[in-house]
């Protein structure tokens, strides 16, 4: 039984991954996604659905438009396959508790900020304001331990990235600064110092990696949201762990 659920939910995950990118994309451009068929972004033609089978259609299409055989971009099966995979891990992790709701709301969120900031740059309003009032009533219903942590969470973590962006005159966007604020609120004030410690070490190392390879220049400006994503994942499910095994060796 627990094998067909965690089937169901990777199934569940892969469909809303492929929704997410549709909000990611769309959002920004405030282009309509409701009643909207999705469009062959290069040849503008109307997809069929089992051109929008989640991975399994850009698989067995080659990665290519059926019609004018441009290229899919990766952005739309990675996006969906990882949904899938984290979606699974909420469960794996938390099992049959209402935590597990707080989880997939969280992995929502991420996801569409990952796909829009990836493509534009930016992180939208839209979509952090759709999400803050259930993260406020969630944290209500399922406080954290203290419980004024989720208050001061989000008050250092937007509060960190307020000073950078005053120092640095614009290093970092109000949309990171908004992020932080609703990670605060889901992760609470110690793991969200660590999502931000994770941030800047990802950013930096794979940013590093990039210019030696000479895929980016120094100082072209390079999405953060994707390294803030990965680090609040990472926080989220091991974070406990990770701060008890450093104050254990240090």
């Amino acid at each position: 039984m627990e094998v067909l659920f965690i089937v169901f939910l990777f199934i569940f995950g892969l469909i809303f991954g492929s929704f997410f990118n549709v909000v990611g994309l769309r959002v920004p451009k405030e282009e309509p996604f409701a009643n909207d068929r999705s469009r062959c972004p290069a040849c503008s033609k109307e997809l069929a659905w089992y051109e929008l089978i989640p991975v399994i259609s850009f698989m067995l299409q080659g990665g290519k438009c059926r019609s004018c055989k441009s290229k899919i971009s990766l952005l739309y099966p990675t996006v969906e396959l990882f949904t899938g995979i984290l979606f699974v891990l909420c469960y794996m992790q938390l099992g049959f508790q209402l935590e597990l709701l707080t989880a997939l709301l969280f992995i929502s969120m991420l996801m569409i900020i990952f796909v829009s900031d990836i493509r534009y740059m930016l992180i939208p309003n839209k979509i952090l304001l759709f999400f803050l009032p259930a993260f406020i009533i969630l944290r209500i219903i399922i406080p954290l331990e203290p419980w004024w942590s989720s208050v001061a969470g989000a008050l250092a973590g937007s509060g960190i990235i307020f000073v950078i962006i005053l120092l640095s005159r614009g290093g970092m966007g109000a949309g990171d600064m908004k992020l932080f604020f609703l990670l605060g609120i889901v992760l609470g004030t110690k793991k969200v110092l660590l999502a931000f410690f994770f941030a800047c070490l990802f950013g930096a190392v794979i940013g590093i990696i990039l210019m030696l390879l000479k895929i980016i220049r120094r100082k072209q400006p390079v999405p953060f949201g994707p390294y803030i994503v990965a680090a609040a994942v990472i926080t989220y499910f091991y974070g406990e762990q990770i701060i008890h095994w450093y104050f254990l060796k240090f």
